[in-house]
């Protein structure tokens, strides 16, 4: 496993340097190397880093939540929250409508199956989405408008609708007995208890903090230990039926620090961007080590048209949500085009379908297709949707002075 891991830091390491210098996002060269020295490849990564790949690859989103939550002002989110609101359900829930439609026509699966699948495909990627932003917020690109600010907040969101929705749909499938208007109710209130935990913990951090006053490296640290702690309550609240959306919960401690302890944030702030460098290797690499190519060859042509036409849904209600935003053509452009990778999701949860089904000894061939169209999804539109916000940043946001 200690040779796996040193292997990939080096690989990822020049591979940074290299997409860097050729102006390419660095993300995307990590998950070739994930892929390529993954199980479906080389097949040169270690058995023992796999088993924990969930584990690492939560601890490092968790990282980058954090850090976008130290990077969301007040102010800032005031300004763009009823856009950033829209963009949480109405680009997922045009993408999910159209595959809910086609996928039957396309793939030959019943409707309750193109449901699940819409809903898999529909979540837009954190993990890929939130770096750049935060790079964008730093270098003061569209921060006129606040533009990085009300994407992130609005692909928190997303995920949340998207996995609440899913896991309605996967339990109706699998025969459980669902209460689907308290599950549905369960969006808002999983927010509300994700935002008052994540303040409740933060208050506590400050007070802490203030009161022992740790080296900053320490504070840090804390930080992210009592996050993951955080994020690990989710399993508890979920057999007490208590709708909870740990990511929401993660932001939203960077975010009342920042309000409420502005230095101490910027410390703290600064401290996770280092962590950032390692984290971000393990992320994207296990992130391209999930993908099976043989899976994603079966997805096939319409497997892939699917998958477009599914982007072209989503572009369509993203540019909807930013209709009286005070945005003109190329920042609206440019939301759109950060709303198009996926990664994070389909990675967790593009199989868990085909273990339903075989648990409850159904027909696997919809389960294998589901998987078959996580896999390609990830495959096409995280490098995509990557280059896109790498080029859109640079090409469509105005970039403020830097203070």
């Amino acid at each position: 496993m200690a040779l796996s891991l040193a292997l990939i830091i080096l690989l990822c390491l020049v591979s940074e340097w290299l997409f860097t210098r050729l102006g390419l996002p660095p993300l995307v060269g990590m998950i070739g190397i994930g892929v390529l020295f993954g199980p479906s490849i080389l097949n040169l990564i270690h058995p023992s880093l796999l088993n924990v790949s969930s584990d690492l690859r939560l601890m490092a989103l968790i990282i980058i939540l954090l850090r976008s939550g130290f990077k969301l002002s007040k102010g800032s989110l005031h300004k763009v929250g009823r856009h950033a609101l829209l963009l949480g359900f109405l680009p997922a829930t045009c993408e999910a409508l159209l595959i809910f439609v086609m996928a039957p026509l396309l793939l030959g699966i019943s409707s309750m199956e193109a449901a699940i699948l819409g809903c898999i495909l529909a979540a837009v990627s954190p993990a890929v989405v939130v770096p750049p932003m935060i790079r964008f917020i730093e270098e003061r690109r569209g921060e006129k408008k606040n533009i990085p600010t009300m994407v992130l907040a609005g692909a928190s969101l997303d995920d949340v609708t998207v996995i609440v929705v899913y896991s309605i749909l996967i339990g109706i499938y699998s025969g459980k007995q669902i209460n689907i208007g308290w599950q549905l109710a369960g969006i808002p209130l999983s927010i509300f208890t994700g935002i008052a935990l994540g303040l409740a913990l933060a208050l506590i951090l400050i007070t802490m903090f203030e009161r022992f006053n740790p080296r900053a490296t320490k504070r840090t640290l804390i930080v992210v230990s009592l996050s993951i702690m955080l994020v690990s309550l989710k399993d508890f609240l979920d057999t007490l039926n208590i709708p909870f959306a740990p990511l929401i919960a993660v932001m939203t401690i960077g975010f009342v620090i920042l309000e409420k302890r502005e230095l101490m944030a910027h410390e703290i702030s600064s401290k996770l961007a280092k962590i950032w460098i390692f984290a971000q290797i393990l992320l994207f690499t296990l992130v391209g080590s999930q993908v099976q190519i043989d899976a994603a060859l079966d997805a096939g042509l319409k497997g892939i048209a699917l998958i477009f036409l599914g982007l072209l849904a989503r572009s369509v209600g993203t540019y909807l949500c930013t209709l009286g935003a005070n945005l003109n053509q190329k920042e609206k452009l440019f939301v759109v085009l950060s709303y198009l990778p996926k990664a994070t999701v389909q990675a967790a949860i593009g199989a868990a379908p085909l273990m339903v089904m075989q648990a409850n000894g159904m027909p696997l061939r919809a389960g294998e297709i589901i998987l078959a169209m996580a896999v390609m999804s990830i495959l096409v539109t995280a490098p995509l949707g990557a280059l896109a916000i790498h080029w859109g940043g640079r090409a469509l946001l105005v970039q403020e002075p830097l203070e």
